[in-house]
């Protein structure tokens, strides 16, 4: 019988003249450091509802859903629609225009703690500007983040986030505290060091809840305690934000941040994010004709595409659905369907592990069971860790895909509202036969 492997080679047959001609275009032959899998990745032509096609026109079962950002699935009419009515309108408008206004108050009308908002083109762009606003609102310069957490790529987030230091200057590494996951630690640091400006956390905890923090309970008291001691609460809802409710963490869990940072599902598929929060910190960007404040003080932020027209007909378009026609309670309920037939697969090919998980992200840990109420794992981080190397999920991943179906990182099922029955069971199907496969060849 052929190996997982050589099944991968033969399935994904033309996707090997892609690889070969992007390795002569693209530092290590990609554009995002998790498209990288061996032997190759699959080339994808293009996407709708559930489903995402090769180039070898393989119908694939999504759930990466665009890293995340798309809550409703590949190609959504009403969105479809926005971008393509706005883009014969404009899609650089080159000064102020309609659209970031109405963009904005939909945010707004979701996540109420947002007293102002800046738009921004990605995730790490948003993180960024959050971090320079804390520091200039409390004149402080250390930040503290949490280990592994991912809040993007650039200086000030890189340590301990599961990515390389290459470049990031020994000066920056100075004003970035990492630290555990545990609240006793945390208020230790921000007791013996008065130059932290802020706080920053992944809200589901580390690499989109792979790693989970025990909440509600963590992040209410990681806001208390940032209170207490008079430093700047980020909550970084680049991936909760409009997933874990329509309001993101913060809704669903009745907490007040500081500042928040938001992309993916914010744009609607298109490149787009944005900053928001208190209107006394946000008001830092502000000019205020005062040319010693506007050239010296002001906390400056450009942005070609920031809530370029586009971008925000499509983020319209998103948040309305989501504001009106129960998108969440879909997508959580296919995500629950998922969950249960999966640590079923588990039980039925008598494989050691679980599927965990909230509203509409699932993880999955093979060789490893706790106790857990499968919502939230109370497994500690090491052996999490030890359940999943990279080695490992690159095999599930190749596995699934030779059984038609994509999972995010191999690591975890990001659900959309056009994941239906029928496609949930085709999926537990696929893992079921993916464990059998993996243990066949001596991966389990």
């Amino acid at each position: 019988m052929a190996t997982i492997e050589e099944r991968y080679r033969e399935m994904f047959s033309n996707s090997v003249e892609w690889y070969e001609r992007g390795r002569s275009l693209f530092a290590g032959g990609i554009t995002h450091q998790t498209r990288f899998t061996s032997p190759f990745p699959a080339y994808i032509d293009h996407a709708d509802g559930p489903y995402k096609y090769d180039v070898d026109d393989n119908q694939i079962i999504d759930y990466v859903m665009g890293n995340g950002s798309l809550l409703m699935g590949h190609s959504k009419p009403e969105i479809i629609e926005a971008v393509r009515e706005q883009a014969g309108r404009g899609t650089h408008v080159g000064g102020a225009s309609t659209h970031e206004v109405r963009y904005a108050e939909a945010v707004k009308r979701l996540v109420p703690s947002l007293e102002r908002v800046r738009f921004t083109a990605s995730g790490t762009e948003s993180t960024y500007l959050a971090l320079r606003l804390a520091r200039a609102y409390t004149g402080k310069t250390k930040i503290v983040k949490f280990h592994e957490h991912f809040h993007g790529w650039h200086d000030y987030v890189t340590p301990e986030s599961g990515q390389a230091l290459g470049g990031v200057p020994q000066e920056i590494l100075g004003t970035v505290i990492v630290a555990p996951a545990d609240i006793a630690a945390v208020d230790a640091i921000l007791s013996q060091d008065n130059d932290i400006a802020a706080v920053i956390v992944e809200c589901n905890g580390a690499h989109y809840g792979t790693f989970p923090l025990q909440n509600p309970q963590f992040l209410q008291d990681l806001q208390d305690l940032t209170k207490r001691h008079g430093v700047i609460f980020i909550m970084d809802e680049v991936i909760t934000g409009f997933r874990l409710s329509p309001g993101g963490a913060q809704v669903r869990w009745g907490l007040e941040p500081d500042l928040t940072t938001m992309a993916k599902i914010i744009a609607g598929g298109q490149p787009g994010s944005a900053v928001g929060g208190r209107a006394d910190i946000m008001e830092l960007m502000a000019f205020r004709e005062d040319p010693e404040w506007d050239n010296m003080g002001r906390v400056a932020q450009g942005g070609t595409y920031n809530a370029q027209p586009v971008t925000a007909a499509a983020g319209i378009a998103a948040l309305d659905a989501i504001a009106n026609e129960g998108i969440n309670a879909r997508a959580d309920a296919m995500s629950q369907r998922l969950k249960e037939g999966l640590n079923e697969a588990f039980i039925q090919n008598e494989v050691t592990g679980h599927a965990h998980g909230i509203s509409s992200i699932i993880h999955v840990n093979l060789g490893a069971d706790c106790s857990c109420d499968r919502d939230i794992c109370n497994m500690p981080y090491q052996q999490i860790y030890d359940t999943m190397p990279a080695a490992k999920t690159r095999a599930l991943r190749r596995a699934m895909l030779v059984n038609g179906v994509d999972m995010m990182g191999g690591r975890a099922f990001i659900v959309s509202s056009a994941h239906d029955e029928a496609v949930i069971d085709r999926t537990t199907a696929a893992f079921s036969q993916s464990l059998k496969d993996l243990r066949d060849e001596g991966e389990l």
